[in-house]
Parts: C-alpha cells; structure tokens; sequence
C-alpha cells in the first residue's frame, strides 16, 4: 500500500454524495487502507440501489490540506448516525482510515457531526482491530462522549497452508477422518462435479440457481430470501463480478445442482457470504461439502486467508476456523 504524503493544513470534514464515493475509491485504491470489503463501493452501491430509500447519505471525509486522512461511509436512519449498510447482510463494517491519522480522523468528524446536531452512533458489528476500535483503546472518551462497546457475535477465519494435504493434516483425527468419509460417500453417489461462474454472462442464471436452492434449503433461510432480498443478491453479484470479486460456486451430482457457495475474494482472502442446497441431499452433507470445496480452491489458488464470516456454527471450528468476536460500539455526544 502506497502511503499519503502528510502535508500541513487544518483538518476539515467534508460530506460527499455516492459518486463522489465512487470516484474516490477509484483514485485513492491503492493509497488508502480499504480494508473491510462490507465498505467497498461495489457492496455500498448494491446496498443502497435496493434498501436505501429510508435513509440520509452521510459520506464524510476528512482531509488535511489537501490529503485524505479518513473516509466514514455513513448514513442517518431514524435519527442515528449508522454505517452505511446493514448488519442483516453486512457482517460487519470499518472506518477506510489508517491507524497513524485515526487520532485526528475522528477527532475532526466527531466535532463536525456534532457541529451539525448529530449525536447518536450505532457503530457495529466491528472486528476488534476496527480502526475505531483502536482509536478508543489509545484515547478514553472524554466527558462530552460516552462509547458503550459489547460482544454481539463472533466470525471465524483461518489462516490458508500451501496445500490441501497440510489443511487435512492440520485437522484433529477425527474431523480429518469425517471429512474424507463424506467426501467418499459422496463420490460414491454419483458423478461429482465442483464448478465456478463468475462471469457476467452466465450470472443471470446462476444467481437464480443459487435462489432456488435457498427455497430448497431450511424453512428460515427460506423466509429470509423475500423479493427483496433476492433483487439485493442479483444487484451484490452484477456489482461483484463487474469488480472480479464475485466467486460463485455450485456443486453438482449427476449434472445435477445440489449446493452453492456465494463467496467472494478481496486482498488474499477468500470470504465465505451464504450457501444454498437442496434439503433433499442433506443426506450427502452436500451443504458442508461444498464449502470444503470452496476453501480448497483457495487453497489451490494460493490465497492466504478463509473467513467463514459471522456466526458461531460448530462447522467452523471442525473446519479449523478461528473465533473472533464482533463488537456493537455505541457513541453518544453530549
């Protein structure tokens, strides 16, 4: 990553519309530390085309003279300032600022969100390495804020080997044991076949194949994919694929599709985002398998990192994954 040149100047906050957005993650993708893929461009402007209607863009961004010191992708719902998303398909959210400028950063955007009369942030999910999350651990509120921070949830990832047989050997006995019984038995069903669309041509398709096997899946996940999920996930895989992030996975037995993994890659990282399958092979464990397949193509390609995302299944850690927690960070100004 390439750093900003620091340069004198007072720190000011500006509020920018959604393609200034744009337009800044396209000059300043290298220069700035875009590191939570929930707000990237690409995930804001499919967000927003589908649940934005009840909320206020809220983009700030601070500069120092003329240099960008931090991007906080906001909005205003219901009178609370928010990350610009929602946890419900978001798992979790970071300010685009680099630890070195977090200090200034936010001391220039709480005085300018203030100066404006807002005073409620709900700030979360986060990781623990948030850059706001730090900044609080260096610098305790004053008496004119107040931050509540609690555990709300965990995610797991895990770190990738160099081969498949270093993952297989990293497992406890009796997981590796149960891994390669369900790989074979479902090698013994029938003809197997793992495959990838990640080109926009075929997407239309494949999306509404992975959708039907949603409806096909639990009674829960079923209900959560309403009209307007589905038109979220047909807008989140158009705005992945255009950026070459989308990895859309499908499973099939006999010609069959019995399972798909939504997942998508940014920086070395393979990030797991949903999975569907057909309830009547759950029998084959056609669900976990064909993540295990996911997580060996990673392999294969040479990504460094897994993240199952968030969720605390038992899978997870059978697969290896590392828990780490989620924290809800609530700020107040007085």
């Amino acid at each position: 990553m390439n750093d900003i040149p620091a340069q004198a100047g007072p720190d000011r906050c500006s509020f920018e519309n959604l393609d200034d957005f744009n337009n800044l993650w396209r000059k300043y993708r290298e220069a700035l530390p875009w590191t939570c893929p929930f707000v990237l461009p690409p995930w804001v402007n499919a967000w927003w085309k589908i649940f934005g209607q009840d909320a206020q863009i809220l983009i700030a961004v601070v500069r120092q003279g003329e240099v960008i010191s931090g991007i906080a992708p906001l909005m205003i719902r219901e009178g609370t300032v928010r990350f610009l998303g929602d946890p419900e398909v978001c798992d979790y959210f970071d300010f685009v600022v680099s630890r070195e400028r977090a200090t200034t950063f936010f001391s220039t955007l709480f005085a300018s969100l203030s100066a404006q009369g807002l005073r409620i942030f709900d700030l979360g999910p986060m990781r623990p390495d948030a850059a706001i999350q730090t900044f609080f651990g260096q610098h305790a509120p004053t008496s004119s804020m107040e931050c509540r921070i609690h555990q709300e949830d965990v995610f797991s990832d895990l770190d990738l080997p160099h081969t498949w047989d270093e993952f297989l050997e990293a497992l406890g006995g009796k997981q590796r044991h149960e891994l390669r019984r369900k790989l074979r038995r479902l090698g013994e069903a029938g003809e197997v076949r793992f495959r990838r669309v990640d080109d926009l041509a075929s997407l239309g398709e494949a999306i509404e194949t992975f959708l039907r096997l949603f409806s096909m899946n639990r009674e829960d996940k079923a209900a959560f994919m309403t009209g307007t999920m589905a038109s979220f996930f047909h807008a989140l895989a158009v705005s992945l694929v255009e950026e070459g992030m989308l990895r859309l996975f499908f499973l099939e037995l006999n010609d069959q599709p019995v399972a798909s993994v939504f997942c998508f890659d940014y920086q070395g990282t393979r990030y797991l985002y949903n999975n569907s399958y057909d309830r009547g092979y759950q029998g084959l464990s056609v669900g976990l398998l064909s993540k295990v397949w996911s997580l060996k193509a990673a392999i294969d390609e040479g990504l460094c990192c897994y993240n199952f995302l968030k969720g605390g299944e038992t899978y997870k850690r059978h697969l290896g994954g590392n828990e780490i927690p989620l924290l809800q960070c609530k700020v107040t100004l007085r």
